[in-house]
């Protein structure tokens, strides 16, 4: 007998759930197939406390369902101009030519 790494043949994405304990490097290369992101991408956010991972004899695993609640906290959230109101408002507009809207009256 060789006492090689044995190899693994892997479920069917059919036959994996989002609740399915993965390691990380299974996980992210379902994740992300692009290979933009891999374990120790995933296990920096588990650090920052964003992608909860289980450790099991040593091994690190996460579920689908974590990196899809990783995501929502890592969304960047569009930034909503304010139109008018607050400290913008007492600034005084240009108008054409650098000049202000009360040169003009």
């Amino acid at each position: 007998m060789s006492k090689g790494k044995t190899t693994t043949s892997f479920p069917s994405r059919e036959e994996i759930s989002r609740d399915t304990p993965l390691r990380l490097s299974v996980a992210a290369a379902l994740a992300f197939p692009d290979g933009s992101l891999g374990a120790s991408g995933l296990r920096r956010e588990s650090a920052r406390g964003r992608l909860i991972v289980e450790r099991i004899a040593g091994k690190d695993y996460t579920t689908l369902a974590n990196i899809e609640r990783m995501r929502e906290l890592c969304r960047v959230e569009a930034k909503v101009r304010d139109s008018g109101s607050g400290s913008d408002a007492a600034e005084p507009r240009l108008g054409p030519a650098g000049s202000t809207a009360s040169d003009e009256d």
